[in-house]
């Protein structure tokens, strides 16, 4: 039944005429305020998934190590932050917002940004959450890549407050959707990058890496099936998770040993991580990335 959910939509919304498009609006303002019966996500698991994907400081480093130049085409246009009417869909374009909001950012590209925070307050306005942005603050911070760090700070803390507010009102669907979206728009730019630069080999690694956070995003998904809009993404991501399988992620242990740094003892991790990943693998990614990605931002 789920893996029709989107045909389903689709046959309700095409046989409804003109009359009867407040039956259809019904219908959706119900998903959107489905009561769904799963359990709370910790802090710290949300914390620990935020911490792993690419920050826009991770990307910085990539891009300019790479000499990639500014390409706004990459991004989602902020113009289309009024096409997105249910809370479904803001929530994960308020995500894919927010790593673009960071990504002009890096090139200093202030008018973009004010334009990218104009489109994050009013999607977090409509899904009532706008009282966690201080956005004079945020303003100030996002036209000055210097800022960099306590923009991160910031926004870290919002979504953890956000998190607790959602979770508390049993909207907690919001902020998993809001991770999801942030998590892939940083895979999509960093996908995009590493096409135009086949031979950057820690562009590709860091790529290779984000097999680990699609397992964390799958399975939180997994406890908000009973919304049609999340089974189907749900359904989407299992789709990019088969483009990741031929990816080998080995981490070889050895003993830490402690070293002098500034007159104290401290303990080095002699442990490596070894990612086994193509060219090839990269493009199938991008490719499955691009169709999720656009059915999500048209």
């Amino acid at each position: 039944m789920r893996k029709i959910s989107s045909l389903f939509l689709f046959l309700i919304v095409t046989a409804c005429g003109p009359g009867k498009k407040s039956d259809e609006q019904a219908f959706l303002d119900s998903l959107d305020n489905l009561t769904l019966d799963a359990p709370m996500i910790s802090e710290e698991v949300i914390t620990e998934i935020i911490q792993q994907i690419p920050s826009p400081l991770e990307i910085s480093y990539l891009l300019k190590d790479a000499g990639t130049k500014y390409d706004l085409d990459m991004l989602n246009s902020p113009s289309n932050s009024s096409n997105y009417n249910s809370n479904f869909n803001k929530a994960l374009n308020l995500g894919i917002y927010g790593t673009d909001l960071g990504y002009t950012n890096i090139y200093e590209e202030n008018q973009d940004a004010l334009q990218y925070l104009n489109s994050i307050k009013g999607l977090a306005n409509d899904l009532s959450i706008g009282q966690f942005f201080d956005f004079g603050t945020i303003a100030r911070l996002a036209t000055n890549s210097k800022n960099l760090d306590s923009l991160l700070l910031i926004t870290t803390q919002n979504f953890n407050n956000i998190n607790t507010y959602l979770q508390e009102n049993q909207r907690a669907n919001l902020s998993v959707l809001i991770l999801t979206g942030g998590w892939l728009e940083a895979l999509h730019i960093t996908c995009q990058v590493a096409e135009k630069n086949p031979g950057n080999e820690k562009l590709i690694e860091k790529i290779g890496e984000q097999k680990i956070i699609l397992d964390n995003i799958k399975l939180m998904l997994e406890f908000y099936t009973k919304d049609p809009y999340i089974a189907d993404l749900h359904m989407r991501i299992l789709e990019l998770e088969k483009a990741f399988a031929q990816i080998d992620i080995i981490y070889t242990y050895e003993e830490p040993t402690l070293v002098e740094v500034d007159g104290m003892l401290v303990s080095k991790s002699n442990s490596t991580t070894t990612i086994n990943i193509t060219n090839e693998d990269v493009g199938t990614i991008r490719k499955e990335v691009i169709d999720i990605r656009e059915k999500i931002i048209s």
